[in-house]
């Protein structure tokens, strides 16, 4: 790549991770390019879609936040502590950075790193989730799919109340906690749990099309 090449690509970059954390991963790519001072044409030369755009800037980032997240929520003694602090500072991380929040909705099926990350954060999920009820302290009907839609619920809350009240996010969030607990449990859930591709489908439409 030539050097001239090089430098619009970093301010590429640059623009690219200002606009994602600021409104998410939809922000249009003229914008991107307009905020690095390149034309769209060269943003298009230089990484071809959206989806290349993304895995450049944005998957390492999440892949770090989300795995950090899985493993201090493993290492805590209690089980119980660790499954209510995963699920806390996932969506802590939604309601303060759009990008990551996308990053969890697992939208962009064409960034292929995106989607591997997105497929690691499932199986931590999973194996935060288990720890908890071998344990006896979460309720045992619960899945992966369930947390996934907890996650998919939460998002649109957060944003929806940024401005207003940015914190709501968090009462939901207790009282969905306290009725995970397995002592909460008084009766059998009226519906099965969804399959992954339903979850994803909800965040499809809660979140609109990419």
């Amino acid at each position: 790549m030539r050097a001239d090449a090089q430098r619009n690509a970093e301010k590429l970059r640059a623009a690219a991770a200002e606009l994602f954390k600021e409104r998410g991963l939809k922000v249009p790519l003229k914008e991107i390019a307009r905020r690095a001072g390149v034309s769209h044409g060269t943003l298009y030369n230089l990484f071809g879609t959206r989806e290349a755009l993304i895995d450049e800037v944005v998957t390492d980032l999440a892949s770090d936040r989300l795995g950090e997240a899985a493993e201090h929520a493993l290492s805590l003694e209690d089980a119980w502590e660790g499954f209510a602090y995963y699920v806390e500072k996932v969506c802590e991380l939604q309601a303060t950075d759009p990008a990551v929040a996308d990053v969890v909705s697992g939208r962009y099926p064409r960034a292929e790193r995106l989607m591997t990350l997105c497929d690691r954060a499932q199986e931590a999920g999973s194996q935060v989730i288990e720890r908890a009820q071998q344990a006896g302290s979460l309720r045992p009907d619960f899945t992966s799919e369930d947390l996934l839609l907890i996650f998919a619920t939460n998002a649109p809350l957060a944003r929806a109340a940024a401005d207003a009240a940015p914190d709501a996010w968090r009462r939901g969030l207790a009282f969905v906690l306290d009725g995970l607990r397995t002592e909460a449990t008084r009766r059998p859930l009226p519906v099965a749990p969804l399959t992954t591709a339903q979850v994803y489908d909800v965040m499809e439409n809660l979140t609109g099309t990419p």
